[in-house]
Order: structure tokens, then C-alpha cells, then sequence
């Protein structure tokens, strides 16, 4: 018998309205993170319903398959959801999936566990992979990354202003003694940050940047939004909880113009019908409510946006 998650995601009761669950549908949770959409999409499944879920995380592979080890309906991949084609394919569900979720960014159990370093609050390894047996750590990049680079990483994934004067920082900091774990960063961007925004710790942003840049996160998101058309059935929903903006304008942008269709020129008289769109928006973008932002504050930055595929 399956456990209920103890996690709560953000935005669970509309991610669920969102995705208007046929009860013998295909589904698909591209971030399973603890479970607790996979739990409330298979509350709505019957026994022919189906339900696949992927994370890169090996911590969340464990708890998928502890609690739905004896739950036939579900199955578990240990992948990037960029990765979603190539497992979809192998089930022969290739434009029969009704719902695909994407709920980005870190997860809170990452977040609350220090020895993943994802986080500024809490001193541990320097790490901030989502699986940690793959690729270079924080560290390890922050270790040998060229200045420059660093920079570039630091003003395009976390909008950070002093994003040279905090690089430079580092490279400084790394010739007296490696930069191994989260509280060292922490204080190195802190000290070389001049302007602190109110209400949010200085390394922030920088932190956010290393971890974006080390998992591949925005590269992996555009990856999976094009597949999208050979994934859902017409009429199957696209539903994706963004965290920053960086993540929410793609997923717009993306959803906007496949609403639009083909791009001729703008004094072309042509008909919806002939622009050929692809996508149909449903409903406006959705942020958490006063009552969810009580209990969870980290819901404030949350925003979801739904899309259709037409036929």
C-alpha cells in the first residue's frame, strides 16, 4: 500500500484542475520530486489509467519506489525530463498523452537537505546537482571556471548587477583556499556585493545562477517544450509551475507564439485557420493564493501557465 506524501507542492488543487484528468488518461510528471503530484494525479486514475513519472534526482527515485512500489498504474525514470520523448516512445504512448506536469526548479526537500548544497541558509558540500552522481559539482566548477565565464553565469541566469565584481571575487578566494561548501560562497558573495536587495540575501541570485548553469535547467526546459506536439494527444494539457523569471518567460513565450501560429508578415490578410496554431491558452497565468502563502511563503514566487494542444 502506497504512503501519501508529506510534501505539499505549490499550486496542487489548480495543477490538477489544470490538467482536467481522464480517468483511463496517459499522464506524465516530468519533476517528481517527493511524490506529491504523482499522488493526487493517481487519486483520479483508475486501474487503466497510467501515470509516468521521471527525475534526475536518485533521492527521488527512492521514494517513488517505496511509495508506489506495488502500483501498477505508475512507472519511474531516473532522467531529465528533457529525456521525455525517448521514455514516452518506449511505452508507445507518442501523441496519446492526455496531461504533461512540469513543476521547475529545486524542490524544498533539496532545499531543507544541507548535504545537497543547494542552499545559502544552510552551511554543506558545495555540491547543487540534482544528481549527484552526474557531471561537475558547484565546486568542481567554480574551481576551474575562467573569471569571465563565471560572470556570464552569474548575469544571465541569476540577473545578477555585480555579477564581474562577484566573479572576480571568487577567483581571488579560490587562490587562497578552494571554495568547498555553501557558507563560503555565501560569504564571498556577500562581501562582494555592494547593494543588498531588501528582503533577500545577497547570494541569492548568485545561487541560483551556479545551480541553474550546473543542472542545465533552462537548456532541458526549451528541450522538452518542443516535443511537447509529438507528446500530447489534441486536446491533451501542457500545465508548467515556474519559480523565476527566467523559467516563466520561456514558458510563455513558447505557449504564446504556438498559440499564434505561423509567423507571416503582418499586412498578409490570412485566417486563424491558416496561421495553423498549435497550442490553445487556457485561462491566465495562476499564483498562489493568501491561504497557500501562509503555509508556504516559498509559494510566493510560483506561477503556472496552461496550454491545449489543438488537433
Amino acid at each position: 500500500m502506497r504512503k501519501q506524501s508529506e510534501h505539499r507542492p505549490v499550486l496542487l488543487d489548480e495543477a490538477l484542475a489544470a490538467l482536467k484528468i481522464n480517468p483511463v488518461g496517459c499522464y506524465v510528471d516530468g519533476t517528481f520530486g517527493r511524490g506529491g503530484h504523482s499522488a493526487a494525479i493517481l487519486e483520479k486514475l483508475d486501474e487503466d489509467g497510467r501515470l509516468l513519472a521521471l527525475d534526475k534526482d536518485p533521492a527521488a527515485i527512492e521514494v517513488a519506489n517505496q511509495q508506489f512500489a506495488e502500483d501498477k498504474r505508475f512507472l519511474i525514470r531516473q532522467d531529465s525530463f528533457a529525456m521525455m520523448n525517448r521514455h514516452v516512445a518506449a511505452l508507445g504512448w507518442m501523441n496519446q498523452v492526455d496531461g504533461i506536469l512540469l513543476d521547475l526548479g529545486v524542490s524544498s526537500p533539496q532545499l531543507d537537505d544541507a548535504s545537497r548544497g543547494f542552499s545559502f541558509q544552510k552551511d554543506g558540500p558545495l555540491d547543487m546537482r540534482m544528481n549527484p552522481e552526474q557531471g561537475q559539482s558547484a565546486a568542481e566548477w567554480l574551481a576551474e571556471a575562467r573569471e569571465q565565464d563565471i560572470a556570464a553565469v552569474l548575469k544571465e541566469y541569476g540577473e545578477e548587477r555585480f555579477a564581474r565584481r562577484i566573479a572576480r571575487a571568487i577567483v581571488q578566494a579560490r587562490r587562497e583556499k578552494p571554495i568547498s561548501t555553501t557558507k563560503q560562497l555565501a560569504e564571498i558573495v556577500a562581501a562582494a556585493n555592494p547593494a543588498w536587495e531588501r528582503g533577500k540575501d545577497p547570494a541569492t541570485r548568485s545561487f541560483q545562477a551556479i545551480r541553474i548553469y550546473i543542472n542545465r535547467e533552462l537548456d532541458d526546459l526549451e528541450q522538452v517544450l518542443e516535443q511537447v506536439f509529438d507528446l500530447l494527444k489534441p486536446g491533451g494539457r501542457l500545465v508548467v509551475i515556474s519559480f523565476h523569471s527566467l523559467e516563466d518567460r520561456r514558458v510563455k513565450r513558447f505557449m504564446r507564439d504556438a498559440a499564434r501560429g505561423d509567423d507571416f508578415p503582418p499586412d498578409l490578410p490570412v485566417t486563424q485557420a491558416q496561421l495553423k496554431p498549435r497550442l490553445r491558452l487556457v485561462g491566465r497565468a495562476v499564483r498562489a493564493g493568501e491561504a497557500e502563502l501562509e503555509q508556504n511563503p516559498r509559494a510566493r514566487s510560483a506561477v503556472m501557465r496552461v496550454a491545449e494542444r489543438l488537433g
